[in-house]
């Protein structure tokens, strides 16, 4: 099985959360860790499996540069993919991650888990939560 963990981070919250979801995958995977600028549409078919991670950037969106267009890029090859989603936040209440929930499920992807989110770096029930999600993933 082949899982590809694709995500952006800013301060390090969310890759502390992708190093916990990469080492739940790699006990049943071959794990790719992917930035974001580094994966499109054509990949998407190569996994059985992927975790896309992106923090909230200003008012409760994906960050913009990197991360937002390449998701917009392979948003069309999404449905019938298993997917799931985290991502950390310094503010706010989580609109962001609801909102990219409702992308993912119009575009046809097969949410694995609930989306994980934590407040700044995770802490020991975020931690569970992304083992969780990642075992779901395959």
């Amino acid at each position: 099985m082949k899982a590809a963990l694709v995500y952006y981070s800013g301060t390090g919250n969310t890759e502390a959360m992708a190093d916990i979801i990469k080492a739940e995958l790699e006990r049943k995977a071959e794990v790719s860790v992917i930035d974001p600028s580094g994966f499109g549409p054509g990949d998407v078919a190569q996994y059985d499996g992927i975790a896309f991670g992106c923090p909230a950037m200003g008012a409760e969106v994906l960050e913009e540069d990197v991360f937002e267009p390449m998701f917009a890029s392979v948003e069309g090859s999404l449905a019938g993919k298993r997917i799931i989603l985290f991502g950390s936040y310094g503010w706010g209440d989580g609109e962001w991650m609801r909102n990219w929930q409702e992308r993912c499920e119009g575009d046809g992807a097969v949410l694995a888990h609930e989306p994980v989110i934590c407040q700044e770096a995770p802490d020991a029930e975020a931690e569970s939560a992304l083992k969780e999600a990642a075992a779901s993933l395959l």
